[in-house]
């Protein structure tokens, strides 16, 4: 698997879905959405975009398994967040309902960059 492609492509499509829900939001004047946008930008296009450049710049970076788990974990963790996110300040889904799952999307993403992290600091010794 290559761990820069799939961060910079997945990237991409985040950066395209924000653009979309900023142009919606903008031409509606409805702003409810705003930190799903928020969170889609920078959880999506800039934190995928800065690990796939990342990945590709420093050696040895996505050897091993630590990089394919922060890569799976990362996407998924936050695809699922930002959908719950969607789904709950849409108003669509009660925070009551949903909002018990939050914590274990969130973890899914700090383990992620946790492994980045280690995975970091060990390569650039």
């Amino acid at each position: 698997m290559n761990i820069s492609k799939g961060f910079l492509v997945a990237g991409s499509l985040y950066l395209l879905v924000g653009i979309g829900m900023g142009s919606y939001m903008g031409g509606s004047g409805d702003h409810t959405l705003a930190p799903v946008h928020a969170h889609i930008n920078l959880l999506g296009f800039t934190l995928m975009s800065v690990f796939g450049l990342a990945y590709r710049v420093i050696p040895g970076l996505a050897e091993g398994w630590m990089p394919v788990a922060h890569f799976w974990l990362h996407q998924l963790g936050s695809l699922a967040l930002l959908i719950a996110l969607f789904l709950m300040m849409s108003g669509r889904v009660a925070e009551a309902a949903i909002g018990p799952a939050f914590p274990v999307m969130e973890g899914a993403i700090l383990l992620g960059a946790l492994l980045w992290a280690v995975n970091l600091w060990f390569r650039l010794r």
